[in-house]
């Protein structure tokens, strides 16, 4: 409360100071006999000084900057596609500053040196084609450059990525990653996302977790028998706000469940093989130097952005779509951490869009290994592949559901 107090009489001081400067101004000026829209020389050859003295400390402190803060301040790039966006960048910046300093050296430097004079009148200069056409043209030609270079940079990051390339998505939700890695085969299964459940996170599309889907849908607590028991359980007295929330959920699960069966006909369980091998990653990301990767997006609930800082690479996961990017990864962690002088330094995933209220714990470290240290790490992983760790065990076929869906009774 004290603090507060004190900030407040601080604050009452300060407004009565800068109002008695102002009337102190308003005096000298009567007493100088000269009225107060009126500048003298003096005044202005002070301002004028003043300005190319602000120009001076105000380009030494953006050389300050640079120098102590490099380019960038994100050290070197970590693939070989960053490499080439470091560079852009580099262009971008070289431009812009050699155009901010040549531009603010004018604007200081003809205040200073066409102060206004007595006796000397200012020349009217209003137009001039050939100036018109420079500054027209120039930046034209400038910002086309830097877009020819930028889409041509865009198009590396985006474009077809070699046969070889390995095969990992990248699944966002609020508020972790989680990464999926093509099997033996480098072919990522199918997905949907009406097979979202428990076991099956990812929404993965087999015979086995589409038949464990509509057995959900169906068994559950919560699922269609269980709310068909209770809306004929003429024992159970029923508020009409909830009769109405059943009848409206029951709808739902049959329509559900009925597009699930229709999946499961039209499903070929030959390509079972491509989901059941592949390979759910949880924290860390697992990288292989002068590997290419080909990086799938998808997002659950909002808009995130996956951002490789130290790779240099960034795009958008949206729900309801893929989208994807490649990079190659050029030192291992290891290797990087002694460029760095940092034992501690570690790559790192992030969400470079405001997420939500936990946005900020939404990161996932990434390892990058030397080939040999990654295959036997990958050699682990096959062992506990999508099939191994989720459905070990073959799911019950279930009741067609012409037998077991029943009309939405009318209590």
């Amino acid at each position: 409360m004290e603090n507060k107090l004190i900030i407040l009489i601080v604050i009452i001081l300060g407004a009565i100071a800068i109002a008695q400067l102002v009337r102190v101004y308003e005096l000298s000026t009567k007493l100088r006999k000269s009225a107060e829209y009126e500048v003298n020389s003096r005044d202005n050859n002070l301002n004028a000084r003043l300005m190319f003295l602000f120009m001076l400390l105000f380009f030494g402190s953006v050389i300050y900057l640079f120098v102590n803060y490099g380019w960038t301040g994100r050290g070197e790039a970590a693939s070989i596609g960053g490499i080439e966006t470091d560079w852009l960048l580099k262009l971008n910046l070289a431009i812009v500053t050699a155009v901010f300093f040549f531009t603010n050296f004018l604007l200081f430097y003809f205040t200073y040196k066409y102060v206004k004079k007595p006796g000397v009148a200012a020349f009217y200069y209003p137009h001039n084609n050939k100036l018109e056409m420079i500054w027209t043209v120039v930046p034209a030609v400038v910002l086309a450059v830097i877009i020819v270079l930028g889409l041509k940079t865009w198009n590396n990051l985006t474009g077809p990525s070699e046969s070889d390339a390995i095969k990992v998505e990248l699944f966002s939700k609020q508020f972790d990653w989680t990464a999926r890695y093509a099997g033996k085969d480098n072919v990522l299964g199918k997905f949907d996302y009406k097979l979202t459940t428990d076991n099956n996170e990812l929404g993965l599309v087999t015979t086995n977790t589409i038949d464990s889907s509509i057995r959900i849908m169906l068994e559950s607590s919560t699922g269609i028998r269980s709310i068909q028991k209770l809306l004929n359980n003429r024992d159970t007295v029923l508020s009409d706000s909830t009769i109405n929330v059943l009848k409206t959920d029951l709808s739902r699960k049959e329509r559900l469940v009925r597009l699930l069966s229709q999946m499961k006909q039209n499903h070929n369980k030959k390509l079972d093989a491509t989901a059941w091998d592949d390979i759910i990653q949880k924290d860390t990301l697992y990288l292989c130097k002068d590997k290419e990767y080909e990086f799938n997006f998808r997002a659950k609930d909002v808009i995130h952005s996956a951002y490789f800082l130290h790779f240099r690479a960034q795009i958008n996961t949206v729900p309801g779509m893929t989208t994807r990017m490649k990079f190659t990864p050029i030192y291992t962690t290891e290797e990087i951490r002694k460029r760095r002088n940092d034992p501690n330094f570690q790559y790192v995933l992030m969400c470079n869009k405001i997420c939500g209220g936990a946005h900020y714990k939404m990161k996932m470290i990434v390892v990058v290994k030397d080939k040999a240290s990654y295959k036997k790490w990958m050699t682990l992983r096959q062992k506990e592949t999508f099939k191994d760790k989720y459905f070990p065990a073959p799911v019950a076929p279930v009741i067609p559901v012409a037998q077991v869906v029943t009309n939405t009774p009318m209590n």
